[in-house]
């Protein structure tokens, strides 16, 4: 059992907490992940690792409530208990070498941004942030983005805070500027990923990105998370989360993802009649 320490509501969808778990924390590396169960019946879920700290024992993860593990996991509260809580899980992000980096963010997706950019900018590299949400109400870890980024760019919809317009528009901007990037590493929405992809290949930047695609068991054997991958199949638990942007095939997997979507939907809806006038 893995007790909660610390939960969080960073945005009206969207959750952090921190969870007891020296053993993960020991080991722990920006992009990797953990796979949990809520209760004995619970189904496994991977949510990547958004920071730890090896001294506490803590991992800290942030998460959207779409599904209904999700919508369970939001029911928990400070000082109750998560059953299984599994990892590290996958590759770590390779940071090494690299001096100056384009880290953009997509929604939920810039909580696995973070940890990465604070990982280079404590290695002493040079850190420009690219975030983007639809609204202000949505933006999530802007102090901690500010803390970590040279230069840092929020992105949203409407305009209601930072710049209006999409991440791939300040990229292209600061691109244009002269800005020579070593990488660009791209995390968020598939759809957002497939365009910073086809932006960074008009300039020749390499580009990495996390794929997030159904997943069982976490080491390999269900096959639930394969991708194509420069014409080969991957598995994102063990090959990734990490990959290649330019040679990753996005119009699959987001056909892919979407496959069990109104399945999800239900068994959501179902979750919350389960927490009806429950606080």
């Amino acid at each position: 059992m893995y007790k909660i320490v610390k939960k969080q509501e960073l945005n009206p969808t969207v959750t952090l907490m921190e969870v007891e778990a020296p053993m993960v924390a020991r080991k722990a590396e920006p992009g990797q992940f953990i796979i949990l169960r809520t209760d004995a019946d619970g189904e496994r879920i991977p949510l990547t690792i958004a920071d730890f700290d090896r001294e506490k024992g803590t991992v800290t993860i942030i998460f959207q409530v779409v599904g209904a593990t999700t919508e369970k996991l939001n029911h928990k509260n400070e000082g109750e208990f998560i059953e299984d809580f599994v990892g590290p899980l996958g590759v770590m992000t390779h940071t090494d070498g690299l001096k100056k980096v384009a880290i953009v963010g997509g929604g939920v997706g810039s909580a696995i941004a973070y940890p990465i950019a604070k990982k280079l900018h404590a290695l002493g590299a040079e850190v420009h942030s690219i975030v983007g949400f639809r609204n202000k109400e949505l933006v999530i870890l802007k102090d901690e983005f500010e803390a970590v980024s040279d230069k840092l760019k929020i992105m949203t919809d409407d305009g209601s805070i930072g710049e209006k317009g999409l991440v791939t528009d300040a990229l292209r901007v600061l691109i244009e500027s002269g800005e020579q990037y070593d990488r660009v590493i791209a995390i968020g929405p598939l759809i957002m990923m497939k365009f910073v992809c086809k932006l960074t290949k008009e300039y020749g930047i390499k580009t990495v990105v996390s794929m997030n695609p159904i997943m069982i068991d976490g080491t390999g054997m269900c096959g639930g998370c394969r991708l194509t991958v420069g014409g080969k199949t991957k598995f994102a638990c063990v090959d990734g989360p990490d990959f290649d942007g330019h040679e990753v095939d996005f119009d699959e997997a987001m056909e892919r993802a979407s496959a069990y979507r109104d399945f999800e939907r239900k068994a959501h809806d179902e979750a919350c009649n389960l927490f009806k006038g429950v606080k």
